[in-house]
């Protein structure tokens, strides 16, 4: 089954991390003209006609270079400007607001464009050195912070979070459920898979349980893995799981989530096409378990 979150990473670009201190070769990448280059304002990006804008480096302006890479047979980069005037009024929009735009139309760019706000996130958030308080200087094409006072590096970090279909019942039977959840802030009828960050000396399987029953009340036995999305909103890695409930009795935190129901997948699917039910975006990992389980495509999305 060809699943909506792997077509976001089916075009991944190559980093060439060992040029990324090759100021020659840099140089030499940036003056072709088939070099493509996007301009970021803080953190956001401005969509042209509905469509990411690439330009060429010669139509850039001035700002810090980050090396995306290669593919296709050309360089990329991105340049990160000051954010002062780029407001969503102004045509300006965050990684969540592009979305859309990367699902609908330029679905192979997603790696390039993660990759580059990932790095635009990361150099807006980490301002001093975090062991004393010293100014950062950017090194490796965007991807490296050296405290001005004590040396120390600092990296771009990414959190590791787990997303989880959690189902009960004999696998494959007509009375199979899984387990949805909902913010109170959604709009009424839109259910996701759980959620939630691995935290530190936690196994990725026993997050998974620790988050269901936290959230939900739910015991979860066996975990078995799924795969994984790159999600830099800011900087996190879901890591998608597989979940065997050992109970079924619903008890909600009312903190992260104000309700969760199980779904047999004939329920799923009425409510689906009657959009009574509104699962999550066609190009998430999210949307990738629900179909996983379901055995199939199914009808609306966020």
């Amino acid at each position: 089954m060809d699943y909506p979150h792997q077509r976001m990473a089916a075009a991944a670009h190559d980093r060439a991390g060992l040029r990324r201190s090759d100021e020659a070769w840099l140089e030499e990448r940036w003056a072709d003209p088939e070099t493509r280059v996007l301009v970021i304002a803080g953190t956001r990006v401005r969509p042209v006609d509905g469509a990411l804008a690439w330009v060429s480096a010669a139509e850039a302006p001035e700002g810090l270079r980050v090396l995306l890479g290669e593919r296709d047979g050309r360089s990329w980069f991105a340049v990160i400007t000051r954010a002062e005037g780029a407001s969503i009024d102004a045509g300006w929009f965050p990684l969540r607001g592009l979305l859309p735009h990367l699902a609908d139309q330029e679905i192979a760019a997603a790696p390039l464009v993660f990759h580059a706000l990932g790095i635009a996130e990361w150099i807006f958030a980490t301002r001093f050195c975090p062991r004393c308080g010293g100014g950062l200087e950017v090194q490796k094409s965007g991807h490296e912070m050296v405290c001005t006072a004590c040396g120390k590096s600092q990296f771009p970090r990414t959190d590791p979070a787990v997303i989880m279909i959690v189902a009960a019942g004999e696998p494959g039977a007509e009375d199979e459920r899984c387990l949805l959840g909902r913010q109170a802030i959604w709009p009424e009828g839109r259910y996701s898979t759980l959620a939630g960050f691995c935290e530190p000396g936690e196994t990725l399987e026993d997050a998974v349980r620790r988050e269901v029953l936290e959230e939900t009340g739910v015991l979860v036995g066996a975990v078995e893995y799924f795969g994984n999305q790159p999600w830099p909103l800011p900087a996190s890695l879901m890591l998608g799981f597989l979940g065997r409930a050992e109970s079924t009795e619903i008890t909600v935190d009312h903190d992260e989530i104000e309700d969760a129901r199980w779904f047999t997948r004939a329920e799923m699917k009425a409510e689906a096409e009657a959009g009574t039910l509104v699962l999550p975006g066609g190009v998430s990992i999210s949307r990738s378990l629900v179909e996983h389980w379901y055995g199939g495509p199914l009808p609306g999305h966020w």
